[in-house]
């Protein structure tokens, strides 16, 4: 390891995090979201090795690694090495073109914040082998492998929004991202003179992962039902709240409430752009408490210390909107907040965060940026 200390990369690769501002468990139902990457980064050091097959990889902040094998790929016992094992995979499924090479990771995501460092990881390992053995892949099969990655290695079957914010982002924009459809509008994010806060509960309580996948059972479930008389029904995009409450007695209680969430966050988010064409602001914020709500009640996503700080933000007339963001059970919430009240903001949650859990509390603020990409200065 003391030789990647002064690694000197063939091509140095940054892949952001990402926020989403409303659009919550809507991508994996075909709905829409409404993300953007920001400034918040891994940064990967790549070159060749001049080996066939053998492989290193360097966590600069763990300061740990490990070596691989491209001919003997398979699922390791280490949650963390699946994300580029599972890369690796997808990649062989399309081209045979890898060979050896190194690489060094470092990165300023909060790992367990909800700003997605897991599709950080996936894209810029996937981008950057792309640029350096000139694999010819799109941005968007970068985007689809690093989704199949999680998928298949990390056993999380989660939606493509991601994947697909922390690569085709553009600055000072969101993505309103049909996942339907898988095509994209740019919106111009136009906020001032509010910013975007994250307050970070530094909680990732252990239902996380087992309760998103059987969210997404929970729903499917429910389009089953639905498909027994709407014959055209492929997901809950294409589900209305008056066809679904035909189905409400028969559904149960229980995947009534976690499709009725889906189907009001579809009409949400499109009313939420509509809100920030017109820089309806308030509007726009009050969409984004509504979507808590429904985390909270209805999808059951949240936990105690993201509906403390969302109730903590209503005390405020500075704060216009927040919400848990991200798949739930902890991580961040996302406040939209007046530019003249983050610090003022920032020590009051603290101190009754820390009052209410014993937990400090991370506050950051979010900077839209483009995806990922090339760095020059290497």
């Amino acid at each position: 390891m003391e030789s990647f200390r002064n690694f000197i990369p063939q091509i140095t690769v940054q892949s952001p995090g990402r926020i989403n501002f409303i659009g919550e468990h809507t991508d994996y139902n075909m709905g829409f979201v409404l993300p953007t990457a920001i400034d918040r980064k891994i940064i990967f050091k790549l070159r060749k090795n001049n080996s066939k097959k053998n492989c290193y990889v360097y966590s600069a902040n763990y300061d740990t690694g490990f070596s691989f094998d491209l001919s003997e790929i398979s699922i390791s016992v280490k949650e963390w090495e699946n994300y580029i094992l599972g890369v690796i995979h997808e990649i062989q499924q399309l081209t045979d073109k890898l060979r050896g090479f190194d690489c060094v990771l470092s990165s300023d995501i909060p790992v367990g914040s909800g700003i997605s460092s897991s599709a950080a990881l996936e894209c810029g390992l996937a981008f950057g082998l792309n640029e350096l053995f000139e694999l010819g892949l799109s941005n968007l099969t970068i985007v689809e492998l690093s989704q199949r990655a999680e998928h298949n290695y990390v056993g999380t079957k989660c939606g493509i929004m991601d994947q697909y914010a922390s690569v085709l982002s553009k600055k000072d924009h969101v993505i309103l991202l049909d996942c339907k459809s898988v095509k994209h509008e740019f919106i111009p994010l136009k906020i001032e003179p509010y910013k975007v806060l994250l307050l970070n509960t530094n909680v990732s309580h252990s239902l996380a992962s087992s309760e998103y996948n059987k969210r997404r059972e929970e729903c499917e479930k429910g389009v089953r039902i639905i498909q027994q008389v709407y014959h055209q029904v492929k997901s809950l995009r294409d589900v209305d709240e008056k066809m679904l409450a035909e189905f409400r007695g028969t559904l149960g209680e229980t995947i009534y409430r976690r499709c009725n969430y889906i189907v009001e966050e579809k009409s949400r988010v499109l009313q939420a752009v509509e809100a920030l064409k017109e820089k309806r602001l308030k509007d726009f914020g009050t969409l984004m408490y509504a979507t808590h709500e429904g985390l909270t009640k209805e999808y059951e996503v949240s936990c105690p210390e993201l509906d403390f700080l969302v109730e903590f933000s209503k005390k405020y007339k500075t704060i216009i909107g927040s919400r848990m963001m991200g798949g739930g059970f902890g991580g961040c919430t996302i406040n939209l907040i007046h530019e003249s009240a983050v610090e003022e903001f920032i020590e009051k949650a603290s101190t009754a965060y820390f009052k209410k859990f014993s937990i400090k509390l991370d506050a950051l603020e979010a900077n839209p940026s483009g995806g990922t990409s090339i760095l020059n200065d290497q």
